[in-house]
């Protein structure tokens, strides 16, 4: 399976950049692993709601250049629908069985996904109805993606 994630924003602080090249190295026996990191446009502390939708708007036009016609595509989105670790397992698992060769999840910026991104989604998921910062949401969204091949695998790790 490949899969590809692709992120607004840069990687800053280093425990992130440690916990992501930890993962993407246990992943390694599971799936080829690309992360794509696109611009994040600056946001000024008081936007107006015009300005939010520009923005969301020219890191969607990043985004958007980074999607394959054949792969399934998740986008992650406070509002997305909730799945137990198991239950994202089986998600990956069954797209594999069916065919499906490549799956892409997009994390947006600090303001979120541009409606552009989220229409081209197969899938809306959300990890909680809190909101993370979105480097911290990479790591997340990798631990989730190796405990689901473990558990696919049967491996131990899940409990």
């Amino acid at each position: 399976m490949n899969i590809t994630i692709i992120a607004v924003g840069k990687l800053k602080e280093r425990y992130f950049t440690e916990a992501v090249e930890e993962y993407t190295k246990r992943l390694e026996r599971y799936c080829k692993l690309n992360i794509i990191e696109v611009a994040d446009e600056k946001t000024p502390a008081k936007n107006s709601a015009i300005l939010n939708e520009q923005i969301k708007k020219k890191e969607a036009e990043s985004i958007l250049r980074f999607l394959k016609e054949d792969a399934y595509v998740v986008t992650l989105e406070i509002e997305g629908n909730h799945q137990t670790s198991e239950q994202f397992a089986d998600m990956i698992d069954k797209l594999g069985i069916s065919g499906i060769s490549h799956i892409i999840f997009i994390i947006g910026g600090s303001l979120g996904l541009h409606e552009s991104v989220m229409k081209k989604a197969n899938y809306h998921l959300s990890f909680s109805k809190m909101t993370y910062p979105h480097q911290l949401m990479r790591v997340i969204l990798l631990e989730q993606i190796y405990r689901g091949y473990r558990i696919i695998h049967l491996e131990p790790y899940h409990k």
